[in-house]
């Protein structure tokens, strides 16, 4: 397990407190690259078997949030520090001293897990708001954009929210390069708020977790929860956050190529059109005939096409406003099924 083989990256520091900025960053950059490979995953399920694990991928930022906040809470309540934080022979601890409290573990569960998805899903708005801008600004036209309320809410989204993101960085810049140069215990403001500070494992902590973990497996087969339901969820969710941390460990290594894979200077990969199998012809029914589109109606709406707009995992040809708010909401194709991302339109300028 992680909590066993990682402690090599602490031996040297046994009388230290304070780890340095590259143990800080290298456990920060850890779960960052984890993202990413889970996404592939789903994605890779759902271009198998679209029908069967299309929700996989449409759910995987809730998805993923779940199996990290198990995963969290349990190195959490068990070794009082997050998984990558564990791997690298880090705890956390309060800055006043003591122990780490129940306060103390659900900040932090918070700020772990639900802060990186609400950041996740911004981040992720606000460029589907820019690219509406871009695509779609002369289609929508501002009378119609002053009567809807949404629509203000969404441009001053649009203007402000790259200022909070800019200031968001700015400070954890600024921690990070006071904790350099040791004006500062925290290298986050994150840990700043949960009034919590990050320390090398001592051999007395190593030695403790070592007995936790033979602990649970030599009571792994007790009848202490006596069938309480409560405690029957607690003994699942902490398995799966035991089989999740197997599993990154085993992996772990890996990570670091996927992050580099996966990275914004390979966004031409990301963005190729998926090598999907052929859509299937149309079914022909018994009289003979078979259903098909009338070659100038959109599939969507069912109304004459405006501003032609393919669909490249499919192939076919919708009203741009259409099928580029069915796949933001679906991401998938409406007539395939395939999953579909709005990088995947093509827009058709037809001669007249």
């Amino acid at each position: 397990m992680a909590e066993f083989g990682a402690h090599l990256t602490a031996a040297g520091t046994e009388g230290d407190e304070k780890p340095s900025i590259f143990e800080v960053l290298a456990q920060e950059s850890l779960m960052t690259a984890v993202r990413p490979a889970v996404k592939h995953a789903s994605k890779i399920l759902a271009e198998r078997n679209p029908a069967r694990y299309g929700w996989l991928y449409r759910f995987n930022d809730e998805i993923y949030t779940l199996l990290d906040t198990l995963l969290q809470h349990h190195y959490l309540k068990t070794y009082g520090a997050s998984f990558a934080e564990n791997f690298y022979g880090l705890k956390r601890a309060p800055i006043h001293g003591g122990k780490l409290g129940h306060q103390h573990q659900l900040k932090s569960l918070a700020f772990l897990t639900l802060l990186p998805y609400l950041k996740h899903k911004l981040d992720q708005k606000f460029e589907t708001l820019q690219e509406e801008e871009a695509d779609a600004g002369g289609i929508i036209s501002d009378a119609i954009q002053e009567q809807s309320l949404w629509k203000k809410l969404e441009r001053a989204f649009r203007i402000v929210y790259p200022y909070v993101h800019m200031g968001w960085e700015s400070a954890m810049l600024y921690y990070q390069f006071t904790y350099i140069f040791d004006k500062s215990q925290y290298h986050s403001p994150l840990l700043h708020l949960a009034g919590v500070k990050l320390c090398n494992l001592s051999a007395e902590d190593i030695q403790l977790q070592q007995s936790k973990g033979t602990l649970e497996r030599s009571m792994g087969g007790g009848t202490s929860n006596q069938g309480n339901l409560a405690g029957l969820l607690g003994k699942a969710a902490a398995f799966t956050a035991v089989s999740v941390s197997r599993a990154l460990s085993v992996g772990v290594f890996f990570l670091q190529f996927l992050e580099w894979w996966y990275s914004e200077e390979n966004q031409n990969t990301a963005r190729a059109v998926s090598s999907l199998p052929a859509p299937p012809p149309p079914v022909v029914k018994q009289d003979g005939t078979a259903p098909r589109f009338h070659p100038a109606v959109c599939p969507v709406c069912g109304r004459v096409r405006t501003n032609d707009t393919a669909l490249s995992t499919s192939g076919h040809v919708f009203c741009y406003p259409c099928i580029y708010n069915f796949v933001q909401k679906h991401q998938r194709c409406p007539i395939t099924g395939y999953p579909s991302a709005v990088d995947h339109l093509i827009k058709l300028y037809l001669p007249d």
